[in-house]
């Protein structure tokens, strides 16, 4: 079974640990299976790559996953990075709040 993240796919968020700490990066794609997240130019790796009659060979640059624990979302509000609580609204819907300013994050 696969769990829930803190983040979800275009949001922005800060490296808080490891070697690209303090680093910010929109979350390009989300793996709750691996708990893992793939950010905008945080953890490039170098990959080689065959030719093929489509594409041109050579050595490429891919972001790599960090952990989701590495990562945290930013405010829009108060721009810092922030834990986040779930608050479900009026209507029953579920939305995420900034544990900072208590003020909602908006989904991307």
């Amino acid at each position: 079974m696969a769990s829930r993240l803190h983040v979800r796919k275009g949001d922005l968020v800060q490296v808080i640990s490891g070697n690209f700490r303090g680093q910010r990066g929109k979350v390009l794609r989300v793996l709750p299976e691996k708990r893992r997240v793939v950010v905008e130019g945080i953890n490039l790796r170098k990959k080689h790559v065959r030719a093929t009659p489509q594409t041109e060979g050579g050595i490429i640059s891919l972001e790599a996953p960090v952990h989701g624990s590495n990562v945290l979302p930013v405010c829009p509000h108060c721009d810092r990075p922030a834990r986040t609580r779930r608050h479900r609204d009026a209507e029953g819907h579920a939305e995420r709040l900034c544990a900072r300013c208590g003020k909602p994050i908006p989904k991307a």
